[in-house]
């Protein structure tokens, strides 16, 4: 059996940190109005030519090194972004070239928060297909551009970054062995207006922004990620005490421990980073697995679970042996 193996990770954060209370300074909040719901302390925001692509690099090149690999190593390339550069052409691209990699596949893929978990499954499926061999999948954002800095009920929720994995196959005999165990998604379309960004090209020629009713989110994404964690751990043949880690998206921490609560997993196991990232949509899986790595809490051999919710509604989740 071939098995996409995460080899490496690796994540990228702009330099400037910013406090609840230097957001309280620019609109009306404070940060015990913002920890108390959301569990947010800080957030990262690109400097003025940092950007979704910049940042993408950064943490490729970091989840390169942790895999031991040159950057020719590498022959696809899926970047999960609501942020990209440009409309066109993908930012994956620009990460090739500023890898200095002359030829491989390179493309963006677009669902939000639950970006990641769609890049990840697509590179998976190349991959055992035999059409590739070691695949970047990256989740990177500049949520703060698209941010109404007027509106206190998302202004503060966001921050910008980027996290990466290599992929590489392997081959691996049972669920014992290390790779990509499940995968399951799923999208709802009828949910646009809970969550959205009220521009684009082919509608207001703009890029628009950010818009959500958070009661609304909340609510479907405690029921839809406690279910999707279980469908992809039943398809793996696995059960909630099986797991080792699970790597949530940070949107908010409410959200993680009431989705704990419905698995029945046991609160340390969650990997927590929104109080340090706030929500990075694509990147915050990604950047919250490579923190868990680096301080040594996830090791290999480790069974995690990867899951994430954003608009669209579009939602998923991983079974992954580290």
């Amino acid at each position: 059996m071939r098995r996409s193996v995460i080899v490496g990770t690796g994540s990228a954060l702009p330099g400037r940190r910013v406090s609840n209370a230097e957001l309280a300074e620019r609109v009306d909040t404070s940060d015990e109005w913002i920890v108390e719901r959301t569990g947010i302390r800080f957030r990262h925001i690109a400097a003025p030519g940092q950007t979704t692509g910049t940042l993408a690099t950064d943490a490729a090149r970091a989840a390169l090194a942790s895999a031991g690999l040159e950057p020719g190593a590498i022959d696809l390339i899926v970047l999960a972004t609501a942020t990209p550069d440009q409309t066109f052409p993908a930012t994956a691209t620009r990460v090739q070239a500023a890898l200095g990699i002359a030829d491989c596949v390179a493309f963006d893929i677009a669902a939000v928060c639950s970006g990641f978990l769609y890049a990840l499954q697509v590179a998976d499926s190349l991959l055992r297909t035999g059409a590739h061999t070691r695949a970047l999948v990256i989740g990177a954002e500049t949520f703060s551009r698209i941010l109404d800095w007027e509106d206190r009920a998302t202004c503060v929720l966001f921050g910008d970054g980027a996290g990466a994995v290599v992929l590489e196959t392997q081959d691996s005999d049972d669920k014992a062995g290390r790779g990509i165990l499940a995968t399951r998604l799923h999208a709802d379309g009828r949910h646009n207006d809970l969550l959205y960004v009220d521009g684009g090209p082919s509608t207001t020629g703009t890029v628009g922004k950010l818009r959500m009713k958070g009661r609304e989110v909340f609510r479907h994404a405690v029921v839809n990620l406690a279910a999707v964690m279980g469908e992809s751990l039943e398809a793996a043949g696995l059960a909630p005490e099986d797991v080792d880690w699970v790597v949530p998206h940070q949107a908010n921490a409410r959200i993680l421990d009431a989705t704990a609560r419905k698995l029945g997993l046991a609160p340390e196991k969650v990997i927590v980073t929104v109080d340090r990232h706030a929500n990075t949509s694509a990147a915050s899986v990604p950047l919250a697995l490579d923190a868990a790595v680096r301080d040594g809490r996830v090791k290999q051999g480790d069974l995690i679970v990867l899951e994430a919710m954003g608009g669209g509604f579009t939602w998923g989740a991983a079974v992954v042996r580290f």
